[in-house]
């Protein structure tokens, strides 16, 4: 028998974790089915790429062992890229980067 932990998050700062005890070369797969979050949340991703072990992604059969934790994550909604393309947009470049906050008197660049 196996102990794991199955993950997930419907929204930021709300986890939802089950605690499970499998038998032996239980699977990804099989974690997410005796969890029951299924039933729970509608809306569960259930693409292969929605599911990681410890912040990895695991196919479905990837087999689990001893306190493994499945995640299953949602999709994102905007691209970290141009998310950051428009934070650093609004902030101006004299707020952000490496050289922002400089030293009084101090040189360009320092």
């Amino acid at each position: 028998m196996v102990s794991v932990i199955v993950a997930y998050s419907p929204a930021p700062r709300e986890v939802h974790e089950v605690a499970l005890t499998l038998p032996d070369g239980s699977t990804v797969r099989d974690a997410v089915a005796a969890s029951g979050l299924a039933a729970r949340f509608p809306d569960l991703p259930a693409a292969a790429g929605c599911v990681g072990v410890w912040g990895r992604r695991a196919a479905p059969d990837h087999v689990l062992r001893e306190r493994d934790r499945v995640e299953i994550w949602r999709p994102l909604r905007v691209d970290p890229k141009l998310a950051r393309r428009e934070r650093f947009g609004q902030q101006g470049t004299r707020a952000a980067g490496l050289f922002a906050k400089r030293r009084p008197g101090a040189k360009p660049g320092y």
